[in-house]
């Protein structure tokens, strides 16, 4: 197989009228440029030089080297170019993974506004009830909540997220309101089945000890939307991040429950393979990404954000 060093080689050595002239610029000894010149010749099987003691003549075979060589190597160029440019300005197809909950209302606006400031970037937004492995699905990258899953991949954090105890005034008003975390087991709890774990168990901090809380209700899913529904209509206590929430909340039509108290942090994690932490539409995207969120990042969100 041709190779890219031994076509510059040849160009260049067909630029001169002679061995001494192209081993000057090359830096090494008329000897030295000969010895390279067979063993090209010897391993494509054909002569591609005729040599006098004043000139170097292309060979017909040496004139097609030259002229395709020359046609490859410009092609290199343009390859290398372009993928140089790449780096610095965003092109081509971005594949995203998200869950279908925060994919549906918080990612996608996000990837509306972005497309429409970089339209040499296609977006591929694929949503999932589970996040996909990024590698064996070529994703770019993920949106994840929580740490990191392993070290195939590199995370960005683009958001603080917290998980707030919450319900209805309506389900509050015919129940009453729990004072004390022993009081949730005795309430309707609306239960969000994730993962593997056990969905029933709702982990919480109060910012300096970690406690474990077994509750249950006549309601489970595993559609983040559909038990704040429930929750809106009065049916029980939710744990559910603020991304989720936080418009009722502000509203009056959740209440906030048992502050401080406040599930496991989950924060929110754009993550990506290592093999794209140079791309410049993935590196653009998280800074979009970024600061978009960024305006959602504050204590004050709860009263305050715009969405």
């Amino acid at each position: 197989m041709t190779e890219a060093p031994d076509l510059s080689f040849f160009a260049l050595l067909a630029r001169h009228p002679s061995m001494a002239a192209a081993a000057q610029e090359l830096g090494i000894t008329p000897p030295a440029v000969s010895r390279r010149l067979a063993g090209l010749e010897q391993r494509l099987g054909v002569r591609l030089l005729n040599r006098t003691t004043r000139r170097l003549s292309l060979t017909p075979e040496g004139e097609r080297y030259l002229e395709e060589g020359e046609r490859i190597l410009r092609d290199i160029d343009q390859l290398e170019r372009s993928l140089a440019a790449s780096r610095e300005t965003p092109r081509g197809l971005l594949r995203i993974n998200a869950t279908f909950g925060f994919g549906r209302r918080h990612l996608s606006p996000i990837v509306s506004d972005f497309i429409r400031l970089y339209p040499e970037v296609e977006v591929l937004l694929q949503l999932t009830d589970r996040p996909l492995d990024l590698t064996a699905h070529s994703m770019d990258v993920g949106i994840q909540f929580g740490a990191p899953p392993d070290a195939r991949v590199l995370a960005r954090k683009i958001a603080t997220n917290r998980r707030f105890l919450c319900a209805a005034p309506a389900y509050l008003a015919e129940h009453g309101t729990p004072a004390e975390l022993s009081d949730l087991p005795a309430h309707h709890c609306i239960v969000i089945r994730e993962n593997e774990r056990a969905f029933n168990n709702w982990q919480l901090s109060d910012g300096k000890q970690q406690v474990t809380v077994k509750v249950r209700g006549p309601l489970t899913t595993n559609h983040g939307e559909v038990a704040v529904d429930w929750a809106l209509a009065g049916h029980g206590i939710l744990l559910r991040s603020e991304w989720d929430i936080a418009p009722y909340l502000r509203s009056g039509q959740l209440c906030r429950l048992l502050e401080p108290w406040a599930g496991i942090s989950a924060d929110i994690h754009a993550i990506y393979p290592q093999r794209h932490h140079l791309s410049a539409k993935v590196r653009v995207f998280l800074d979009f990404l970024a600061e978009r969120f960024s305006s959602r990042r504050t204590d004050s969100q709860m009263t305050a954000a715009p969405w």
